[in-house]
């Protein structure tokens, strides 16, 4: 298949792009570990969440970025956006850990990019090359290995820890759905309208069941420390309004499998991230595993 040198060009910015991405959403890591772990996840996920909408309206306002009005099935499809990616992804996700291990849902989600393949292969009939699969198996392989040798004790559990794997895996099949079926509406709409109504839709679903469940609460909200406020600001506006439209960007450009592959890169910098800013330990074998995570990406986005 032979490309135009602005394609070339235009592939590589998305490349380097969505690798500032992985880094972002490993620097997600650092910064949910500073927050207080007394306070309700749920309300954490719906602040972060009112953040990047109150950013993303700000960047519409400021931008004179028109809003657009999405058909009727543009609207489905962008609510539903919403409630897999953003509301049901943290449901899941929350919830999940209440049960089982960080260790054992950080493995779960590493298999983000081979079920996104998956989906993306059966749902739109996107190729699945020799090259492609063997670079989702490197992603993968690297991915488990970096969280294997983080924490070797991923074994045992009993039927709760059962119920937080299941929860968990709920997140990649959510996560799947909100990458996979993205793609129609960002190329009628563009990625920062799809990504801006997803995120409002997902966010009003969140602030109903913090208030169903009486987690959004005055009290909850004063208890909040200045280094709460200032990590849910990066994690709302960089960690989710920038860093969900640079993706979904992606995903308009390279198509969902070639997009999603670099979620493998997640384990690999959020462990810079602990190294460079919680002086955490970052053995070589560490980085050894992060390069055959960049080997598996090349793969997939040199095959056809």
């Amino acid at each position: 298949m032979n490309t135009t040198p602005s394609a070339n060009q235009s592939h590589i910015r998305s490349y380097i792009t969505l690798a500032l991405v992985a880094m972002i959403w490993g620097g997600t890591f650092v910064a949910g570990r500073i927050l207080s772990p007394e306070i309700s996840g749920l309300f954490l996920a719906t602040l972060r969440f009112l953040i990047a909408s109150a950013a993303l309206f700000l960047i519409f306002k400021l931008g004179r970025i028109p809003f657009v009005r999405p058909t009727a099935a543009q609207w489905c499809t962008l609510f539903l956006l919403g409630f897999f990616g953003i509301f049901l992804y943290n449901l899941f996700f929350f919830y999940g850990l209440k049960f089982t291990q960080a260790s054992r849902a950080s493995f779960i989600v590493a298999g983000n990019p081979a079920v996104i393949a998956l989906i993306g292969f059966f749902r739109f009939r996107e190729s699945l090359s020799i090259s492609k699969i063997a670079g989702i198996v490197c992603c993968l392989a690297g991915a488990f290995s970096i969280i294997l040798l983080s924490r070797p004790d991923l074994s045992g559990g009993g039927e709760d820890t059962l119920t937080g794997d299941l929860l968990i895996a709920g997140c990649v099949a959510s996560w799947a759905v909100y990458t996979v079926f993205s793609r129609p509406v960002i190329t009628a709409l563009g990625p920062l309208v799809t990504v801006a109504y997803s995120i409002f839709a997902g966010t009003g679903l969140l602030l109903l069941a913090s208030l169903f469940t009486g987690s959004f609460t005055a009290e909850a909200a004063a208890a909040l420390t200045m280094r709460d406020i200032l990590s849910l600001l990066f994690l709302g506006v960089i960690g989710s309004a920038l860093a969900y439209y640079f993706y979904y960007d992606g995903i308009g450009k390279l198509g969902a499998t070639r997009t999603g592959v670099f979620i493998a890169l997640n384990p690999l910098t959020a462990g810079l991230c602990g190294y460079f800013f919680l002086q955490e330990p970052l053995p070589g074998t560490v980085l050894a595993a992060g390069a055959v995570i960049i080997c598996g990406i090349v793969l997939v986005n040199r095959g056809k």
